[in-house]
């Protein structure tokens, strides 16, 4: 039978017998890819793509006993399986008959191009991402409990970032959007974000990333980032200009119990990614390519290969992921759901908070972009964020607007 091995080099093939043992395969992995089995580490798990080192890798590795039947392990003709190994190795390519001496006169782009070599970076900007608890539970909780993960959603992250180099995520503002299963569209609305950004300024903060859900259609497809994805995530880290700029994907993945949990992942878009994206060699709309590639309008080298798809592992660097409690609570109603915030969501707000000093019950992001639209967003909208980054005594002139703006109705 022949089964398909995945490894950082591209898609390879390996031929076995039907009855064969796992450690047959290793030996026919290394007799026909000459991958040593010392060096091998075989999974089913995708995420060992992105294993930094062969230490990190043997956490990936889903098989124990080498002595066990290929079929008992559920591993039938044409299966998919994730190889990381340690080491390098010679991957023979397609002759290529050399331009300008028997083929066409090389131009100055097929030169650039052909020194293009699209290679993995091993470390983040970032040392990690620290989640606040809030912010991201009450993110997972609206895709998994109201949309089910059938469509995309997304937001932008905003926090600050310390100077071991770790990003912390303290909230999370989603714009105006429409999401299908397969695709995400920001309708960004300026004014929102001005004031967005003016409550970040006087929250000491900025933003930081830009977070999204996978759908569960998705999930069963062989991937990390689709090429969209990875078009809009390029866009948006370009377009920050912030080296540490995280990429989170929230996904529904099946446990070992059958049952399914929410998980959490981060990434930075590789420096080279950037780039590329910022020289306009991405191929924007592509439908007949595979997802899992990101198709390039020129030539680049991949091990030693010409090609022009690029399998979008090589443009993610994973980003560890904690988590913290902040300062900002996050109970109010959110912006540009399904229904909009509204002044008598203030009121019975400030009614069921009232025991808490009046700075805990304005601290809250989903809040404060709710009074920014009757707020001076230039003076006093970063005023009173700054009180509440302070967790000071809000000032009785603006207790005494907020609380006739509740009363309003």
């Amino acid at each position: 039978m022949l089964l398909r091995i995945r490894s950082r080099d591209g898609l390879e093939r390996v031929t076995i017998e039907p009855s064969a043992s796992l450690k047959q395969l290793q030996e026919a992995i290394a007799n026909q890819l000459q991958v040593p089995v010392p060096a091998q580490v075989i999974s089913i798990d995708k995420a060992l793509l992105l294993a930094k080192d062969i230490t990190s890798a043997r956490a990936f590795q889903s098989f124990a006993s080498g002595d066990t039947p290929l079929s008992s392990l559920g591993l039938s003709h044409g299966s998919v399986i994730f190889l990381y190994y340690d080491g390098e190795r010679s991957v023979s390519g397609p002759t290529v008959q050399p331009s300008g001496i028997f083929g066409r006169k090389m131009t100055i782009d097929d030169l650039i191009a052909r020194q293009t070599r699209i290679e993995r970076q091993e470390s983040p900007h970032c040392s990690g991402v620290s989640f606040d608890r809030d912010a991201a539970n009450v993110f997972q909780h609206y895709v998994n409990e109201t949309l089910a993960f059938a469509v995309k959603r997304g937001g932008f992250m905003y926090g600050t970032i310390n100077d071991g180099n770790e990003v912390s995520v303290e909230f999370i503002y989603e714009p105006p959007q429409q999401g299908s299963e397969d695709d995400l569209l920001l309708m960004r609305d300026a004014e929102e974000e001005r004031q967005v950004e003016a409550i970040a300024i006087g929250l000491g903060m900025r933003r930081v990333g830009f977070i999204f859900t996978q759908t569960i259609s998705q999930n069963k497809r062989d991937y990390t980032l689709s090429s969209k994805e990875i078009l809009q995530a390029a866009q948006l880290h370009a377009e920050s200009g912030f080296d540490a700029w995280v990429t989170a994907v929230v996904k529904l993945e099946v446990n070992d119990e059958g049952s399914a949990d929410v998980h959490f992942e981060a990434f930075q878009l590789s420096d080279q990614c950037i780039k590329l994206w910022k020289d306009g060699w991405f191929v924007e709309s592509c439908e007949d390519l595979d997802p899992k590639l990101s198709r390039m309008n020129k030539d680049v080298v991949i091990l030693g290969k010409d090609t022009r798809d690029v399998d979008n592992d090589f443009f993610l660097v994973l980003v560890k992921i904690l988590d913290h409690q902040g300062f900002l609570s996050c109970t109010f109603p959110i912006e540009n759901r399904m229904t909009s915030p509204s002044l008598r969501d203030l009121k019975l707000h400030l009614d069921r908070t009232k025991s808490f000093p009046f700075v805990k019950r304005i601290s809250d992001f989903h809040l404060l972009l709710l009074l920014a639209k009757y707020l001076d967003v230039n003076a006093d909208l970063p005023h009173l964020a700054e009180v509440v980054r302070n967790q000071a005594a809000v000032p009785e002139g603006f207790e005494l607007i907020i609380e006739s703006f509740a009363n309003s109705l």
